[in-house]
């Protein structure tokens, strides 16, 4: 692991930061994506400058095209990068100012993945070499009541990096999904509702990176939700209707 070079996306918090963290423990040569640039750069300094940072917005395919340009100059190429950056918000259809809630979550959790593999793969493909990771979640096998946005999202992301991992097979770059249940982050924390078998963020990423070192192509985190994710799938539809209909929901984002 020391000397691989990675770049993670959604770095400033939670499961990205971690990941950051683990990454540099094992002497990984880091670069870190995200919005917030003064957090990144909080960030780097927590690192001891042991990586670096580009503020960026994972739905501007531009910008992540020069992320990506300024990575590959500055390391000489990209042997991970981890496409982690996601939001999540509670949404209801029938709510007219939920509608831009919906289009910020696909955007950053579905697009925004494609922008941050698209400008690494075709250098991965002429090196015959590379490993393209995509953060879904659980959420994404089973819709879920007043998570639309996000269950949809988490569940494309899902399928677009199978699809991916097909049209690469053989190319020597390795497509990995990794399926979180609740990982003790920001993001779950406004969660008004039992969370099984949650982890801590920097648990979740030691156990990511070892996946991801691995070569895995489906993982669920932790591996108790793996088992959840089963009877989930297994559930027929009548059934899942009744037992999640009353399912307590995570806060919609009220407008102002």
């Amino acid at each position: 692991m020391s000397g691989t070079r990675v770049l993670i996306t959604g770095a400033s918090s939670g499961i990205g930061a971690a990941l950051a963290r683990e990454y540099v423990r094992r002497d990984a040569r880091v670069g870190l994506v995200a919005r917030r640039a003064g957090t990144l750069a909080r960030l780097a300094d927590e690192l001891r400058g042991r990586c670096t940072f580009y503020p960026a917005d994972v739905r501007d395919a531009a910008g992540m095209r020069q992320v990506a340009a300024r990575f590959i100059a500055e390391h000489g190429g990209a042997d991970v990068v981890i496409a982690n950056a996601g939001v999540s918000a509670g949404t209801l259809t029938e709510h007219f100012e939920d509608h831009a809630v919906f289009r910020e979550i696909m955007d950053i959790n579905v697009l925004g993945m494609v922008h941050t593999f698209s400008p690494f793969l075709p250098a991965m493909r002429a090196a015959g070499a590379g490993t393209l990771v995509g953060i879904a979640s659980v959420a994404g096998i089973r819709g879920l009541p007043g998570a639309g946005a996000y269950s949809a999202s988490k569940s494309a992301a899902i399928t677009y990096l199978e699809s991916l991992r097909v049209e690469c097979h053989g190319s020597g770059v390795r497509v990995l999904t990794i399926a979180p249940g609740y990982i003790a982050t920001p993001m779950t924390a406004a969660n008004p509702y039992r969370m099984p078998f949650i982890v801590p963020a920097d648990t979740a990423a030691l156990r990511m990176a070892d996946v991801i070192e691995q070569g895995r192509a489906y993982t669920v985190i932790p591996w108790q939700m793996g088992v959840v994710a089963l009877g989930l799938r297994a559930l027929p539809r009548w059934l899942h209707d009744r037992l999640f209909a009353r399912a307590k929901r995570k806060p919609r984002r009220v407008p102002g």
